[in-house]
């Protein structure tokens, strides 16, 4: 279909396939880069909860905190918050976890709103080319005036493709978008079920050994 298409000549007379191109290395760059970076932050959180969980019912504390900072899943960050504030009042408790699982959002959303963006703007600009291209078109036949249905045909066909550029620079941004988002909601759902859960398992630990502590008295 795009074989007599010529290429240089679509970008040298077409601006907005300039920014096109642009919008589309920018949004394989940061795409690559969050691909990259969830990939790195995957693990197994269930397995990570149920080691530490074991090591504090048996009293290894500092190897719970170690397991937990050693993760780069967000459960381990917010299990090491509840570990690391097990003494301090329940509101406080709540409000660190609430702090750390913002800071972790934070980071899992870095440069998500930019494939967001170029997902709905690409096929905005892609039209804007394809507006310019027929007015173009048009222009070039009323001055030579000629309007014979090889010439419209290869100037709409030109101007179209910008839409068609601007289309596929959107659908993968969006698709990616999408599924970054729900894995993400996922990832911070179970850090913080992980947190409770790690919170009353030490609620129960202490409230254990407060009991032993009264039948021995």
């Amino acid at each position: 279909m795009f074989e007599n298409f010529d290429w240089l000549q679509a970008m040298r007379t077409s601006p907005v396939m300039v920014v096109i191109l642009g919008c589309s290395v920018m949004t394989f760059g940061f795409a690559f880069e969050r691909i990259l970076y969830f990939w790195k932050r995957r693990q197994d959180p269930t397995g990570l909860m149920q080691r530490v969980t074991e090591q504090v019912k048996n009293g290894s504390l500092r190897e719970a905190m170690w397991a937990c900072n050693a993760s780069k899943h967000p459960a381990g960050a917010a299990a090491a918050q509840v570990l690391q504030n097990a003494h301090l009042p329940i509101d406080h408790q709540e409000e660190r976890l609430q702090i750390t699982l913002s800071e972790q959002r934070l980071l899992l959303e870095r440069n998500l709103g930019l494939l967001g963006t170029m997902g709905t703007t690409a096929p905005l600009i892609g039209l804007l080319g394809t507006v310019w291209g027929i007015m173009r078109a048009f222009h070039d036949m009323a001055r030579t005036g000629s309007a014979g249905p090889s010439v419209v045909a290869a100037g709409v066909a030109e101007a179209l493709f910008t839409t068609a550029a601007g289309l596929v620079v959107a659908v993968p941004a969006v698709l990616l978008y999408n599924h970054l988002v729900r894995r993400m909601g996922v990832m911070l759902t179970t850090a913080e079920n992980h947190a409770r859960s790690l919170r009353l398992t030490l609620g129960e630990r202490a409230t254990s050994g407060d009991s032993r502590m009264s039948k021995a008295a």
